[in-house]
């Protein structure tokens, strides 16, 4: 499809540049089949069933951005993107031009990198002089969080540090947060469980892949970078004792959704323990075997997530629910409001 069609205008302004507090007074546009409704996050146990299932990832952001020097002592900044293994990280890098194979970068809180690998879509392989633990306990010390850039031109403070990690935070590896579920706290887990609505766990490490524009013209020439994941032995249960039961799977999130969706799709639409790596891309046309509703932020023109909703609820009814959500003035993307949507 043309990439161009999911396109769309937004003031600049309605780029949320910290939540709301508390968490859950978040607006919550609910697209559902007799119309548009405004509401709150806070109204969600009234919107759902009991026995409906909803599925949060569970990944942990990690301060995947770092500062450093070069050999010949100018700066460089890195963006972690993929844990490749055995201290191996895929990652962006600036000034790109200027690293070369071999090349030793000194970045803060005591880590060490040799640039080990060159690709064509400008992206570097880092090889660290840590592993496990230590370099997990380095990056905590010297990496800041990484924001995007439409958050504050992408840097990051103190505060930061809480307000880009959901409740549900618990397997450090992702470089950019499950935005949907920021919008959850204690009190608004307790009235969805009052309400009979029960929770599960997934694991995506989310990449900053996902949330980037794309940049072809068409969709079939983009190309997804891979991200790992796992469904547990015991959520995998939850989703198909719900569906037995004849409730609904509701994901939390574009992240969730592309794992349930990936493993439903090698398994003729059962939910499956499973555990490894998923580059799928959902785009209109995709035939959806798992996740009935969709909670999710307001996304990016142009991008993948964007293409996945439109996908989700329809391209028309995508476009109808933006334009009701700009003209009453939503807060938008990553630190923004959320929406409903059904299949």
């Amino acid at each position: 499809m043309r990439v161009d069609l999911f396109d769309f205008e937004l003031p600049q302004d309605l780029i949320a540049q910290r939540p709301v507090s508390p968490r859950d007074a978040a607006r919550l546009l609910d697209v559902a089949p007799d119309g548009l409704h405004d509401r709150g996050v806070r109204d969600l146990p009234g919107l759902l069933r009991r026995g409906d299932l909803l599925v949060f990832n569970d990944t942990r952001v990690i301060p995947a951005r770092l500062l450093g020097t070069r050999p010949a002592g100018g700066k460089v900044e890195a963006l972690l993107i993929r844990d490749l293994g055995q201290g191996r990280w895929l990652a962006f890098a600036r000034p790109t031009k200027r690293l070369k194979l071999g090349d030793s970068l000194a970045f803060m809180g005591g880590l060490d990198a040799a640039v080990a690998a060159r690709n064509e879509d400008g992206s570097i392989v880092l090889a660290f002089d840590k592993t496990g633990h230590a370099f997990l306990t380095a990056l905590e010390q010297g990496g800041a969080v990484p924001l995007p850039p439409y958050i504050r031109g992408g840097t990051a403070d103190a505060q930061d540090r809480s307000d880009y990690q959901t409740l549900f935070a618990r397997h450090d590896g992702s470089v950019a947060a499950p935005t949907a579920g920021l919008h959850f706290t204690p009190a608004l887990m307790a009235a969805l469980a009052e309400a009979g609505i029960a929770a599960a766990g997934v694991t995506l490490h989310v990449g900053a892949g996902t949330f980037q524009p794309v940049r072809v013209e068409d969709t079939d020439a983009h190309i997804m970078h891979a991200e790992w994941g796992e469904v547990p032995e015991a959520t995998a249960r939850a989703v198909e004792a719900t569906r037995a039961a004849g409730g609904r799977v509701v994901a939390i999130g574009t992240t969730s959704l592309r794992l349930l969706e990936s493993v439903g799709r090698l398994h003729d639409g059962k939910v499956a323990p499973w555990t490894g790596e998923t580059d799928i891309f959902i785009t209109p046309g995709f035939r959806f075997r798992v996740v009935d509703l969709l909670l999710t932020n307001f996304h990016l023109p142009r991008s993948t997530l964007f293409m996945l909703v439109a996908a989700f609820a329809g391209l028309e009814r995508i476009r109808q629910a933006y334009a009701h959500a700009i003209e009453r003035r939503y807060r938008f993307y990553s630190y923004g409001d959320c929406c409903l949507l059904r299949r």
